[in-house]
């Protein structure tokens, strides 16, 4: 009786982001090792992943392909994404997907952040559009419209303290509070962040001002402002719902003020 051979597994990059390792598994060596020079700092060593992506390189699309909006969305229970520079799908139930694009990183970064949004929607968390650091053991988001400082901010972070990211924030319920996890999704800045992790303590809404000062924003405001600078991109209403109720629980268990702020490291000593 004859047993059938059994195929090697393609090899595979594990990208690490707020203790989820996504699998990415691809044949094309230089893709790999763009890969681990891309989300140095963020690889993880486990061989499996509650998440996995087949990734086939093709050639690049042209300039006017490229310039499509991303697009995510529900069809037969299957994640469709789509922009000018990639294809891709992913399947909520089991985990798995592909993705077509041309051998570049910038891509994944793409499919990285909805693929987290997705599974943080399940879990009580979500992206935000927001810089975030550690100090003194907790983490501290800084969020606003662009220009309102969030790469001001980070530039500024003293070395008692660790940047978690310029750019997108990686918040997930943890018990009775929320964490900030770093992410490699850097802004302005060009700076990843460092792959560590702490309890939320403040969130701020950063506004330039002719002084450095705090106060208090209230419940309703601070979740109307925390609603604009959540990253998701799948128009589905239950998920939707789920992340509005997320972004409500987090305004009842994290206090917000607005920090407005002078760009200089004095601002580093109201933040504590």
């Amino acid at each position: 009786m004859s047993s059938a051979v059994q195929r090697p597994a393609t090899p595979a990059i594990a990208i690490e982001i707020g203790g989820t390792p996504v699998l990415m598994r691809t044949a094309h060596a230089g893709f790999r090792e763009l890969l681990a020079s891309r989300y140095a700092g963020f690889l993880s060593d486990s061989p499996i992943s509650p998440c996995e992506f087949e990734v086939e390189i093709v050639e690049p699309v042209s300039a006017h392909a490229a310039g499509e909006d991303l697009q995510v969305q529900l069809q037969d229970g299957q994640w469709r994404l789509k922009r000018g520079d990639f294809r891709a799908q992913f399947d909520p139930r089991s985990n798995r997907g592909w993705i077509r694009q041309s051998a570049n990183p910038y891509s994944v970064d793409s499919v990285l952040r909805v693929v987290h949004s997705l599974l943080l929607a399940r879990e009580g968390g979500f992206l935000l559009h927001s810089a975030s650091a550690i100090r003194n053991g907790r983490a501290f988001l800084f969020s606003g419209v662009s220009g309102a400082g969030k790469t001001t901010i980070s530039r500024l972070v003293p070395r008692d303290a660790k940047l978690l990211t310029d750019e997108v924030s990686y918040l997930r319920r943890d018990g009775e509070c929320y964490r900030a996890f770093g992410t490699p999704f850097a802004g302005e800045l060009a700076r990843v962040g460092e792959n560590c992790s702490a309890p939320v303590e403040a969130l701020y809404f950063l506004e330039k001002g002719p002084e450095n000062r705090i106060e208090p924003v209230g419940a309703v405001e601070a979740t109307g402002a925390l609603l604009r600078n959540i990253l998701f991109f799948a128009q589905d209403p239950g998920l939707v719902r789920l992340v509005f109720q997320a972004a409500c629980d987090f305004v009842d268990r994290i206090p917000a003020y607005r920090l407005f702020f002078v760009p200089d490291e004095r601002v580093w000593e109201l933040i504590r």
